[in-house]
């Protein structure tokens, strides 16, 4: 199943919330980015009782992309391989909630700042959503 992955032309900003434009990121390399996203922005909730909760929760979601992603690339057949891309679009159609609710729970000083990382999540999610619209009809024919 290697060489699923594919290469996307975007702009966006990167970690430190830089713009970062014309370069091709493999979708590995995105959702590599986006779990490091997730780790710093858990760093930063408080750690009351809701703060550590939710961090928790959206870690465990946010970087679960990654690691799926990954076992989607070693899957045994092209069934497998769906199957894998299912657990990465449901983990992070969890994420995106977990970030809303960050948001509006105020639990980061400047909510606004999680635009850029709610909007990666949705594009994410039309990306794996089209992955598995193409996989299924390849697997159908």
């Amino acid at each position: 199943m290697k060489g699923r992955t594919s290469n996307i032309e975007r702009s966006t900003s990167n970690v430190e919330g830089k713009e970062v434009s014309d370069r091709k990121y493999d979708l590995e390399d995105r959702l590599l980015e986006f779990s490091v996203r997730i780790i710093r922005l858990c760093e930063k909730l408080p750690k009351s009782l809701a703060g550590q909760h939710v961090a928790k929760q959206v870690l465990r979601s946010g970087t679960s992309p990654y690691a799926n992603h990954g076992e989607a690339q070693a899957a045994e057949s092209p069934d497998d391989f769906i199957h894998k891309l299912k657990i990465c679009l449901k983990e992070l159609r969890e994420t995106i909630r977990w970030l809303r609710l960050i948001s509006r729970a105020g639990l980061i000083e400047n909510p606004a700042k999680l635009e850029a990382l709610i909007k990666e999540c949705d594009e994410l999610i039309r990306i794996f959503v089209q992955s598995l619209r193409t996989s299924k009809k390849r697997s159908a024919k």
